[in-house]
């Protein structure tokens, strides 16, 4: 079963990969967002329903707890990525945001838990630090710095609650209460939020085509991540699912034109892949 949860975090790390570069280059990227998690759950509802009728799924306020909170950690960290594209380049943002979260997973074994790092964590630390300080320092601003640090802290935290709260009902189950969460938070948070953004909201800048693409491809990559939690411990699933952090480095500085201190970039995303893999050695 590691295996097959191997691959689907294999499969996942493209399809996150993939909707990340659809977002940045989205004409508004929280739009984008919006839309997609409204697209995805109007998709998966009819599905959901048909599959809840026919296998019965448990779902009990603990774990009605724990798709809450996870839905609240969403909404923030689309709002927290956003911002970040808005000001920063995918090159630099995505490294970040990605290599940040195991940072934090590793603070809070290190000063809560009393956990201990092996020398291999060590140096995996190490080269995640270096990673993330080689793709900051080539900005000419840093204005995306600290929105995509905190998108890492959202994704070291809702994946700690679904860790959870994905084993106490059926993994397909449980994203679908997610999305329709998400969504629902989302349009909540666009309506009353719109005065704190810095940019003017345009939601005809992102058609519903693209946000249904976005909202399939990141959904879809959800749901595998979910499912490959389901089947293995998280030190194996989430090292795997950010191989995609090369890939998009390399994506935006070929395709994006992002060529600023790209051997500096590229060094800095390979660190911080290889960091995150010793950390789950």
């Amino acid at each position: 079963m590691i295996l097959v949860a191997i691959a689907l975090a294999l499969v996942a790390a493209a399809m996150h990969g993939t909707w990340n570069v659809l977002v940045k280059t989205s004409a508004d990227p929280l739009i984008a967002f919006y839309r997609s998690t409204l697209a995805a759950a109007a998709i998966m509802t009819v599905p959901a329903i048909i599959a809840y009728v026919a296998f019965r799924p448990a779902f009990s306020l603990a774990t009605l707890g724990f798709v809450s909170a996870s839905a609240v950690l969403e909404v923030a960290y689309m709002w927290l990525l956003s911002s970040a594209y808005a000001r920063g380049e995918l090159s630099v943002v995505y490294p970040i945001a990605r290599g940040s979260a195991p940072l934090l997973a590793v603070g809070i074994g290190l000063g809560v838990l009393g956990e201990r790092l092996s020398s291999a964590q060590l140096l995996g630390v190490g080269l995640l630090l270096a990673g993330i300080l080689a793709v900051t320092l080539p900005q000419t601003s840093a204005k995306a710095t600290l929105p995509a640090l905190l998108t890492g802290v959202a994704i070291a935290s809702y994946t700690a609650v679904d860790r959870v709260g994905v084993r106490l009902t059926a993994p397909w189950f449980y994203g679908w209460v997610l999305i329709v969460l998400m969504a629902t938070g989302m349009a909540i948070s666009i309506r009353f939020g719109a005065r704190f953004r810095t940019r003017p909201q345009d939601a005809g800048a992102i058609s519903w085509r693209q946000g249904a693409l976005i909202g399939v491809i990141s959904w879809g990559a959800y749901l595998l991540v979910l499912a490959a939690l389901y089947l293995a411990p998280l030190a194996v699933v989430a090292p795997v699912r950010e191989t995609a952090i090369v890939a998009v480095a390399i994506w935006g500085i070929w395709r994006l034109g992002e060529r600023k201190a790209a051997g500096i970039k590229l060094a800095g995303a390979a660190s911080t892949l290889l960091g995150v893999l010793l950390l789950a050695a």
